[in-house]
């Protein structure tokens, strides 16, 4: 036992013992620092993620496929979720918060509420662009790097605070294996922690066009609603050479910042879960033994440290009418869309002379029918020269009755008033039915049908009446009397 007073190295620290009688409080501090050794274990709690993009990049709706939402809520300003994380192994979870920044630059000034000093080497950044816009995705990415690097120039961290985070960012890309390749060396997160604490000034050199951006953070690259490259295809004439040239220009973006690559499509469930195992990976240390994915062009996965000019020369095979260094918005031109004139509805008039050839044959073929339904007694004292036409069975059959008027009678001589009131009345008398049927002589017109008697012959019954009572007072006749009409 050393002596009271002595000196001793503990932990590379120098630590004067202190009498026997506070060996008590040095065995409850061992004991108290074990155990928060031990709750350091647990998944921490101030993970984030930084989500940054354009509006309609699909950021939020990437976000609730990730918390397992199916209805999300789009808020305005800076949102903020979280998404479970579990851990099977350990039987523990916790949450992993995420902040969305709203699509429009002038909101940058929100960023510190969701990367300040003390959660700087806590977050990752999540950069989304959706292929929707695909003449955007480039500008897009570049315009949030640059406003999340101004954010990060404002803040107040020591330089040789953020140089050491830049470092630890390049050891995380050089630590980078093929999933199959770690010969039992351990879980990732026990490797790498063991390179970061004991390899930290283990440096190799950089490849070509990696990390000349280095944010210190980790950084991922989604590009969102990949299911719209069949609609570019059909719809724009968009070819396999486009879609290669626009994913060699996003994977050089990547080797600047260090990022990783996926190409999601919540509508189609593509990667979105690959996504989740990667974020818990990177930020938590779970594994993930998923290689880089960059056969379908719908679907690539490409982790961070993997990727470098080498595998990006590949796509150039497939490119003919373009190369790769091309201006990015020379190649993928953004289409001239006109929006449709929203004019009120237009009723077509008909043609003038179509409305009245029309209204004519309506009336023609109604004609005939309203005139058999006219009154007989209307039809009777028309004062018309083809008033015979329409004139009433009634009256053709008193006409063509073989019983004639004799003009002789007292009622009769005096005027004609008299012959006028029994033609009437034996017009009501045969319309009500009381007396016998008077024969119509076969030869009348009036057996004819009524559409097909010649309007200029036939004369109105009532005026043939007239005239021959005229006629026979006139003469006193018994031929004249009996004039057939």
């Amino acid at each position: 036992m050393a002596p009271i007073g002595e000196s001793v190295e503990v932990n590379g620290f120098i630590v004067k013992k202190k009498e026997e009688t506070d060996s008590e409080e040095n065995l409850w501090s061992a004991i108290l620092a074990e155990v928060q050794t031990r709750g350091n274990t647990k998944l921490p709690s101030c993970k984030s993620v930084l989500v940054l993009g354009d509006n309609e990049s699909g950021k939020t709706t990437l976000i609730a496929k990730l918390q397992g939402v199916e209805d999300p809520k789009k808020g305005s300003g800076l949102e903020y979720a979280y998404i479970d994380v579990r851990d099977e192994y350990r039987d523990d979870h916790t949450r992993l918060s995420v902040w969305v920044l709203d699509g429009d630059p002038a909101h940058s000034h929100l960023l510190r509420f969701a990367l300040s000093e003390e959660s700087f080497p806590h977050t990752l950044v999540m950069f989304v662009a959706a292929m929707t816009t695909p003449w955007g995705i480039l500008e897009q990415l570049q315009t949030w790097a640059s406003v999340l690097q101004d954010h990060i120039d404002k803040l107040k961290l020591k330089r040789d605070e953020l140089q050491e985070y830049r470092l630890k960012y390049v050891k995380k890309w050089q630590d980078y294996m093929e999933p199959g390749d770690e010969l039992e060396q351990g879980s990732p997160m026990k490797r790498t922690s063991r390179n970061l604490e004991e390899d930290a000034n283990d440096i190799l050199p950089l490849g070509e066009g990696v990390l000349t951006r280095n944010l210190g953070l980790d950084v991922v690259v989604v590009i969102t609603k990949t299911d719209y490259m069949t609609t570019l295809e059909k719809d724009f004439d968009y070819r396999d050479e486009h879609f290669d040239f626009m994913q060699q220009w996003i994977r050089r973006f990547c080797l600047q910042h260090g990022a990783a690559l996926f190409y999601t499509s919540a509508k189609e469930d593509k990667n979105c879960d690959l996504l989740y195992k990667y974020l818990t990976h990177r930020i938590y240390g779970f594994p993930f033994r998923t290689p880089a994915l960059v056969v379908e062009k719908d679907a690539v996965l490409i982790p961070s440290g993997w990727d470098n000019m080498k595998k990006i020369s590949i796509l150039y095979e497939n490119m003919q009418s373009m190369k790769p260094d091309d201006y990015y918005r020379d190649v993928i031109v953004q289409p001239v869309i006109r929006k449709p004139v929203q004019r009120e509805c237009e009723m077509q008039a008909e043609d003038e002379q179509y409305f009245l050839s029309k209204q004519l044959q309506l009336l023609q073929q109604g004609g005939p029918a309203n005139a058999r339904q006219e009154s007989p007694l209307r039809t009777a004292v028309q004062k018309t020269g083809d008033r015979r036409v329409t004139g009433s069975p009634g009256i053709q059959g008193q006409l063509g009755s073989p019983k004639k008027i004799d003009s002789t009678k007292p009622s009769v001589t005096g005027s004609g008033e008299g012959v006028l009131a029994n033609f009437f009345n034996s017009l009501l008398y045969k319309k009500t039915g009381g007396g016998p049927q008077t024969p119509k002589t076969p030869d009348l017109p009036s057996e004819r049908p009524h559409t097909s008697v010649d309007k200029a012959v036939m004369r109105s019954d009532a005026a043939a009446e007239l005239d021959r009572l005229t006629r026979s007072k006139k003469l006193a006749s018994p031929d004249q009397n009996s004039t057939d009409c």
